[in-house]
């Protein structure tokens, strides 16, 4: 149920004009009720089959790498990363796993798959609009990592006993 509906959200990238973004985060957490009921691994199997269905019926082919690079994963990684020791080693974890994601993502784009004409864009604003972009990226991880977090704590602790009854 939760692949068919991580795969619905991701066919309708094409017709919200943020979804490019928006839709894989949303589509990510809805994985947290699965890692909560059937745990990591069936997550994972969620992940997997809704990151290749997405390749194919996304409409918006970036919003589909988005969610396989790491909107996808991370809220299976969330939780053994929130159990580290140190909560500044947790968020130092949690950024370099974001951060590593997203460039690898990049280089994945411009050098396997060749699609150089990402930076002809980037060119109109300077040579640092890159690393602004990356920052602006840490800044919307943060929000969204917070997000996930209210929603596993709404999940948890309202929905299940109220609705579930667990």
């Amino acid at each position: 149920m939760f692949s068919a509906l991580c795969v619905s959200l991701m066919f309708m990238t094409g017709l919200i004009p943020f979804g490019t973004y928006a839709i894989p985060m949303l589509a990510g957490a809805m994985l947290i009720p699965v890692v909560v009921e059937l745990g990591k691994k069936a997550a994972v199997m969620v992940y997997v089959s809704v990151g290749i269905l997405s390749i194919f019926v996304a409409a918006d082919k970036e919003a589909a790498m988005m969610f396989l690079v790491f909107f996808g994963y991370y809220p299976i990684l969330k939780q053994p990363l929130e159990c580290l020791p140190n909560r500044v080693l947790e968020y130092l974890m949690k950024f370099l796993v974001f951060n590593a994601s997203v460039v690898g993502g990049f280089a994945f784009v411009f050098y396997v798959l060749g699609m150089q004409e990402i930076l002809e864009g980037l060119e109109d604003f300077g040579r640092y609009t890159a690393a602004i972009l990356l920052a602006f990226g840490n800044v919307v991880f943060f929000l969204y990592d917070v997000a996930l977090t209210r929603y596993y704590t709404l999940y948890v602790w309202w929905f299940r006993p109220r609705i579930l009854r667990r």
